[in-house]
């Protein structure tokens, strides 16, 4: 068992899906909890369930560590995909061997987190194939804490994404620690747009190296029919400093907004479904394996 402690997106090749968040109806059967599984609020960082310093020591890894020059050296590595060859379902097994020590709200397998975001999306919206396969995969790139994919320290896998290149916006959590990470006092990258402009799109940004950007950059490379907004959510599901204070809102372009809504409606389910009650793998494997079979190819280089 490993613990870990803790855009424009281009649009998909191949199947086009016409997408509008707004004129999305739910059942809405999916009723949001008010305590995660330890009985304390979701996201509470400061609760005393033994995972507070854990967590903490996370993110003072992970803000001092995750630079600008540090994110272009990995996204240049892992763009090689010389890592291996295999499906979605296999690399859904392998997280069997994998708890995220990052997330306050849960001490489960992986896979049991990506089952129950899927599951509940899928019964309150079963005509949108595309955003259960997204919820199942989201989180696959959580491997890279996996000797076999480099073997990541966690800092660098797992917690909460943010841009690099620019100043660290105050509501990223634990924000003190940015303090220690050389580019805090570099005037290149502590102005609020530092490198980039304003509504140059998410896609021109680079994000704290993680599993979102890792399996983002997978399922692009891989040619995914998934449409924009899927990738969307998988490159900027942990990227909570913009889905709950609009921090950085100012590199989005028009496409990105739109996807922006999508991201929403995933997130709460990616958060609040969270729960000890697990989900029959196998029962539901042959449905996930008929979304994977529609949008991706039997074997992917990772």
């Amino acid at each position: 068992m490993v613990t870990i402690c803790i855009g424009k997106v281009d649009q998909a090749k191949g199947q086009k899906i016409q997408l509008d968040a707004n004129e999305l109806v739910s059942n809405d059967e999916f009723a949001l909890p008010e305590k995660n599984a330890f009985g304390n609020s979701f996201r509470d960082y400061e609760a005393d369930n033994g995972r507070k310093d854990i967590v903490e020591q996370h993110y003072k890894s992970s803000h001092i560590n995750q630079t600008y020059d540090f994110v272009k050296q990995m996204r240049e590595e892992y763009m090689k995909l010389d890592k291996a060859e295999m499906g979605i379902w296999e690399c859904c097994e392998l997280l069997n061997e994998v708890v995220d020590d990052s997330d306050p709200d849960l001490d489960e397998p992986q896979i049991q987190h990506l089952l129950q975001s899927a599951e509940a999306i899928r019964k309150d919206y079963p005509n949108e194939d595309w955003l259960h396969l997204t919820a199942l995969i989201h989180d696959l790139g959580k491997i890279l804490v996996l000797p076999k994919f480099g073997g990541l320290p966690q800092w660098a896998v797992v917690g909460d994404t943010f841009p690099v290149g620019c100043a660290f916006d105050e509501s990223n959590v634990h924000h003190k620690y940015f303090k220690e990470n050389p580019d805090f006092n570099n005037p290149k990258y502590n102005t609020r747009n530092g490198v980039y402009i304003e509504g140059c799109g998410l896609d021109n940004v680079l994000m704290s190296w993680g599993h979102d950007d890792y399996m983002y950059m997978v399922a692009k490379e891989n040619g995914t029919t998934l449409p924009s907004a899927g990738l969307f959510i998988v490159r900027h599901h942990s990227f909570y400093p913009l889905h709950k204070y609009g921090a950085y809102s100012q590199f989005m372009n028009e496409e990105d907004k739109e996807n922006f809504k999508w991201l929403k409606v995933f997130n709460k389910y990616d958060l609040y479904s969270k729960s000890k009650v697990l989900v029959d793998v196998e029962k539901v494997k042959p449905y996930y394996e008929s979304l994977i079979a529609k949008y991706f190819p039997a074997k992917l280089k990772w």
